[in-house]
């Protein structure tokens, strides 16, 4: 007599929404950003200057931003107490619960030390605008130029655990083949300043900053970027044909019969590759044809920033979607709501919001490396040629807006 035996699997929902890839993209924007404001704002690169101010504008604001983000994925966001209450040093997650708040501290003070001189000489300005200033620039002492690297190299310290514990929560999880590597953290911080660099790209346009210099040094930000990540893709790949046990060849295995991570990964490499064939073409042209090229480099930041978010998503989302306790993939649709469209469209639409505050209300095209309010700016060589056309737009204190 035959018997068979039928075993049913549970199937689970998922643990982490749509909020948890807008946060790990808002903060790997966050610690991105600010490595690249630091060549001028911490080592005193003169030529660094536009661009800084660009990056600290973005990193600001989507420091203030992540942690929303975050909040909203604990499903139950007025516990996060409990990190406090019951920390666990053995937890990715209670580590990095430590870290962020000193993180977030010391990117808002960084930013305050640099704007501080500017907002000092808008004090006089009328309206709100100043009414702001004299109330964000606490007097007209000078600012230390000491404290201002000294807070920076703080919050550089900090960013690198925060670059830590975001690869390694993730990482950590055995029972997610696809996520128990030690690939997937570098491979968080490469796609991560491949974003960041084109967040800047974009932000030079649509700010009317247009300056081809943080055009330039962002072109090879993104190249180095791009190949860090080629690098990690191949040894990861290499990795899992190679190797007959381990995470990586289970995890090579777990999807080697799905159709749609086929085309996931064709998708991310054919754009992987375009988007470094384009930075290298911009990179060797000649001086006179990099201005009209260059104009439209932002077009190529926007591919950059799509790469950073779609790596975040197969990774957080679609993994989630391979069943753990039985063959085949569980289907996932995202929902119009708070949990995910919505939240989505809304945690962009507070960053935008941060924008427009800090355009409004505080001066950060005249950022510097500390110092007084009257001590002369650096001029970055594009600053000097546009010197007769932007006077005004040069004397700080003076917002504008493009």
């Amino acid at each position: 007599m035959n018997s068979a035996i039928e075993l049913l699997a549970p199937r689970y929902d998922i643990a982490w929404y749509p909020w948890a890839v807008q946060y790990f993209f808002m903060i790997a924007l966050s610690y991105a950003t600010l490595w690249l404001a630091s060549p001028a704002l911490i080592f005193g690169k003169p030529t660094w200057l536009p661009t800084a101010r660009l990056a600290l504008l973005a990193c600001l604001t989507t420091t203030l931003v992540a942690p929303v983000a975050l909040l909203a994925d604990l499903h139950q966001p007025l516990r996060f107490w409990h990190f406090y209450a019951y920390s666990n040093t053995h937890s990715w997650m209670s580590v990095g619960s430590l870290i962020l708040p000193l993180y977030v501290v010391g990117v808002i003070v960084m930013a305050w030390l640099a704007w501080r001189p500017a907002l000092q000489a808008n004090r006089q300005a009328p309206g709100i605008a100043g009414l702001v200033a004299r109330w964000l620039s606490l007097g007209d002492s000078p600012t230390p130029r000491a404290l201002l690297v000294t807070v920076g190299l703080g919050t550089l310290v900090l960013s690198t655990g925060i670059m830590l514990y975001t690869g390694a929560e993730v990482a950590i999880v055995k029972a997610r083949p696809l996520w128990h590597t030690v690939w997937l953290p570098p491979m968080f911080v490469a796609t991560g300043f491949i974003a960041a660099a084109g967040l800047l790209m974009v932000l030079n346009r649509v700010s009317g900053l247009g300056d081809g210099s943080v055009t330039r040094q962002m072109l090879k930000v993104m190249l180095g970027a791009c190949l860090m990540a080629g690098l990690v893709a191949a040894s990861w790949f290499l990795d899992g044909i190679n190797a007959t046990v381990g995470s990586v060849s289970a995890a090579m295995e777990s999807v080697r019969g799905s159709a749609e991570w086929r085309s996931t990964a064709l998708w991310g490499g054919f754009t992987g590759v375009a988007l470094l064939g384009s930075v290298l073409y911009l990179l060797t042209r000649s001086a006179a044809q990099r201005p009209a090229l260059y104009a439209w480099a932002w077009v190529l930041g926007l591919v950059a920033l799509h790469v950073g978010w779609m790596f975040r998503w197969v990774v957080l989302m679609d993994v989630q979607t391979v069943a753990r306790h039985s063959a085949g993939f569980h289907h996932y649709g995202i929902p119009a709501g708070s949990s995910g469209i919505l939240g989505i469209v809304g945690t962009f639409g507070l960053w935008l919001t941060a924008i427009l505050l800090v355009e409004l209300f505080v001066p950060w095209r005249q950022a510097r490396q500390g110092g007084s309010a009257t001590a002369p700016l650096p001029a970055s060589p594009a600053a000097a040629n546009r010197a007769g056309g932007n006077a005004a737009n040069n004397i700080e204190g003076t917002p504008r807006h493009g």
